[in-house]
């Protein structure tokens, strides 16, 4: 009951709910919450704009004030927001919608929509260029948009999922992190890239890969002289076990300094300490001045404080300034000596939990608000804004000290239900041990994928297999590739229990478990208004048909039937077991890589990379065409 009651607090609803709390969401029904996703103040610093991806609002803050002045009803699911450079108007991506609105804040009401990807999330604006710049999830491009005519200039293919982007301050470039890896995931050394577009050409110019594991990039900034680009991710150890959770060994969590001119990655750093993980950075902001970093940690609730001055120094070989009032300097480990004597050496930085800590260039400080994620800095430097997603809540903290100077509601509070409950557990990092990770780590994007390998403990160690969708996990039991649990709730328990080391109470686990039981497929990007193109119309004949005869273990819901068989697909590191449950087929269009290896990096590989002998089907029998419309029919499930 106690656990319960600090759930519910941080969650806006009052400790002495907590016994009633299942009771009174059944009685009322589905409601509506407030979730605030990403926010910016406006140029002059006296409104701060906020997307509410539940509510489906644009909320206006009058931030002398601190309270809500206007509100805006969008289409679809609110993310990414931008103001325009003179601030009279906020662009908003609306997701699932496939449009960006352009909103009047002073009269509340949405002036023009662009057309963009299905998916957008991050919205940039370059003034001087009269463009805007959108990241468009799951069609793994950009949209640049044209302000004044409203028209698409350009759609750039990216690499996988690109999410929020910023823009350098001469306006030459667009830095866009893609969410997820794009490889085979065997390879320890598969990481998400940062894509630089050249805003002249209107080209991606390069793709800056991060380090191994590196994936669930989120948000950057570029420093104010166009030099360098700061972005958040995860750093997954994949060639681990989970036994080594503690100190880092398996989940990290970072940001990586970009160098611009370079096209290259600089350096990346931990903001986790020794034993307290910083799990799920999400948002992150710069001083006018480049000297100081602010990043969300969503998983842990905290926001982290970065002196760049110092740690350039550093990076440069140069000695920290002795702390003032007194005549001792600051401690530096050891892998800045290295450093130093090496520049080559910084790629090892990844791997020291105490190069920010331990010289005291970091700072965490709770933020009063659960899961924080965006986040901007006043115009004045003075106060950070942080978007409480689960709490409903607007957190100013100031910006010197971290202490929360006020905390504005979005919305009307709603006590949450079951689902809701569950979910900001499954994004919650205090349910682990030391929290290193979340559920939401590995399963980010409403319990997706994250495109790695893994190496739990399900089956024993040495044994790795890629991460799977959690969508429809309940309707198709046994789980895992080996049916090792029988169902999702059994699974759901254990991944507790040997992935973060955690012992769920009943009511914990029966909220996540109403969670997972809630997800449902997304419609395909492949799909035209809605329905299966002619393409994949011939391509589902093909997959019903006798000569490939998917449809033979590929049917049910999910499109699995459940049961096990040898198609070739036994990895470097099986053990003695060459029959896998076949796998769930729906959104087959955002779970890559495939196959329980994670070799296969497409659809076609799944046959012509992982299936010499043909074992997968009747796939060989297949002209090209008749290939290519089955992949079309597969992509649009």
């Amino acid at each position: 009951m106690k656990r319960w009651a600090m759930l519910l607090a941080l969650a806006g609803v009052g400790a002495a709910m907590a016994g009633v709390f299942f009771a009174e969401a059944e009685a009322a029904g589905k409601t509506t919450y407030r979730s605030p996703f990403d926010l910016k103040y406006s140029p002059e610093g006296k409104y701060i704009a906020v997307s509410d991806l539940t509510g489906g609002v644009l909320v206006i803050i009058d931030a002398a004030a601190g309270r809500a002045s206007q509100e805006v009803a969008l289409k679809g699911e609110p993310t990414g927001v931008a103001w325009a450079a003179d601030g009279s108007k906020v662009y908003v991506a609306e997701r699932n919608a496939g449009t960006v609105a352009e909103v009047d804040p002073a009269k509340g009401k949405v002036l023009r929509r662009f057309d963009v990807g299905l998916r957008p999330v991050g919205v940039a604006v370059a003034a001087k260029r009269g463009l805007l710049v959108v990241g468009n999830t799951v069609t793994n491009d950009i949209s640049v948009i044209d302000v004044a005519s409203g028209k698409e200039k350009a759609r750039v293919k990216l690499v996988r999922e690109p999410h929020f982007v910023a823009i350098t301050p001469d306006e030459t470039m667009a830095v866009v992190g893609n969410l997820l890896p794009l490889g085979n995931a065997s390879d320890p050394q598969t990481s998400a890239a940062v894509s630089l577009v050249d805003l002249e050409s209107l080209k991606s110019v390069a793709d800056v890969r991060l380090p191994g594991g590196s994936t669930d990039v989120r948000q950057m900034a570029v420093a104010p002289d166009g030099k360098w680009a700061y972005v958040v991710h995860t750093v997954g150890r994949t060639t681990l076990p989970t036994t080594q959770l503690e100190r880092g060994w398996v989940n990290t969590n970072a940001f990586s300094i970009i160098d611009l001119a370079g096209k290259s990655l600089y350096a990346t750093l931990l903001l986790d300490r020794l034993s307290e993980g910083a799990a799920d950075p999400w948002g992150v902001v710069l001083s006018k001045d480049g000297k100081t970093l602010w990043a969300s940690l969503a998983g842990v609730h905290q926001v982290a404080r970065v002196d760049l001055g110092g740690l350039h120094l550093l990076l440069d070989g140069k000695p920290l300034p002795v702390p003032e009032g007194t005549k001792t300097p600051r401690f530096v480990p050891d892998i800045w000596n290295d450093v130093k004597q090496d520049p080559a050496k910084r790629k090892l930085l990844v791997n020291d939990l105490a190069a920010l800590y331990g010289p005291g260039l970091l700072a965490r400080t709770p933020s009063e608000g659960r899961s924080p994620r965006g986040i901007d800095l006043s115009p004045d430097g003075k106060t950070v804004a942080l978007a409480a997603y689960y709490a409903g809540t607007v957190v100013l903290t100031d910006a010197a000290t971290g202490k929360v100077a006020s905390t504005i509601r979005i919305g009307p509070e709603t006590k949450p239900d079951q689902v809701r409950l569950g979910e900001a557990i499954f994004h919650d990092a205090m349910f682990c041990f030391q929290h290193w990770l979340s559920c939401a780590t590995c399963h980010p994007e409403g319990a997706r994928v994250d495109g790695l390998n893994w190496d739990l403990l399900n089956d024993g160690i040495g044994n790795p297999k890629n991460a799977r969708s959690l969508v429809w996990s309940h309707k198709a039991s046994p789980v895992m590739s080996l049916g090792v649990r029988a169902t999702m709730e059994v699974a759901t328990v254990a991944g507790f229990r040997f992935i973060q080391f955690h012992e769920p109470t009943p009511g914990e686990i029966e909220a996540v478990q109403a969670y997972l039981r809630s997800l449902e497929p997304e419609p395909s990007p492949y799909l035209v208004k809605g329905k299966l193109s002619d393409k994949a119309k011939r391509g589902k004949a093909v997959f019903e048909g006798k000569k490939a005869n998917c449809a033979s273990c590929h049917t049910g819901v999910g499109y699995t039937d459940q049961k096990k068989y040898d198609v070739g697909s036994k990895g470097q590191f099986d053990r003695e077991d060459k029959e896998f449950y076949t796998t769930k087929l729906i959104e087959l269009y955002r779970t890559a890589p495939y196959m329980h290896t994670g070799e296969a990096v497409t659809l076609e590989e799944v046959f012509t990379k992982c299936d010499e002998k043909g074992l997968h089907g009747g796939w060989k029998k297949l002209s090209k065409d008749e290939m290519a419309e089955l992949i079309e029919y597969l992509l649009a499930l």
